[in-house]
């Protein structure tokens, strides 16, 4: 019988860790750990709202990860990535708490508490301050249109100023590589 019980406690811790591994951090976790990475390593956040479900997002993670562009990222960032909208992927468990608020606040979701399209890129200080973020200004268009993920030629053009702003020491063979990688993929 003690066996018995052993095995079900097993079990039982078992399936607990499994559901606690799967709650994704709050947004503001997410946050305070970039915060604390970027101060102690002297970076900037390059914070994404992003969904699972969202090619373009996925279209990010590779840019993030190429061999090429991650020294030069890692150099002067500190990733961070929220998951939101993830109702639209039929994946609400995936979302991070907090992150739809805290994309509002960073100017990510419309009137209505929307998100304007994902992925949505903020750059930030160390301490959480925003530098700049993915709207690029557009006429007519209050708080401008998020350019998401840089495929296109007026959108790689707003991410390359977007740089500018938040890292003013990146060299300029650091951001032409970046900006010939991005021009590049977009004409696949």
């Amino acid at each position: 019988m003690s066996k018995i019980r052993i095995v079900l406690a097993l079990f039982v811790s078992l399936y607990a860790s499994v559901l606690f591994a799967q709650t994704p951090a709050s947004a503001d976790q997410v946050l305070g750990n970039a915060k604390a990475q970027a101060t102690q390593e002297h970076k900037i956040i390059f914070l994404v709202f992003g969904a699972s479900w969202c090619g373009p997002c996925h279209q990010l993670d590779d840019f993030l990860a190429d061999p090429a562009m991650r020294p030069v990222i890692e150099k002067y960032f500190v990733v961070a990535k929220l998951h939101v909208d993830e109702k639209n992927g039929k994946h609400p468990e995936l979302e991070s708490p907090g992150g739809l608020d805290l994309a509002g606040k960073f100017g990510g979701t419309n009137s209505k508490g929307q998100m304007n399209g994902v992925p949505y890129l903020v750059f930030l200080s160390a301490t959480g301050e925003p530098i700049v973020n993915s709207n690029r200004p557009v006429a007519g268009t209050p708080g401008g249109s998020n350019i998401g993920y840089p495929a296109e030629p007026y959108e790689i053009d707003w991410f390359m100023v977007m740089l500018k702003k938040s890292v003013p020491q990146m060299s300029s063979a650091e951001s032409q590589a970046i900006e010939s990688w991005l021009r590049k993929a977009s004409a696949k």
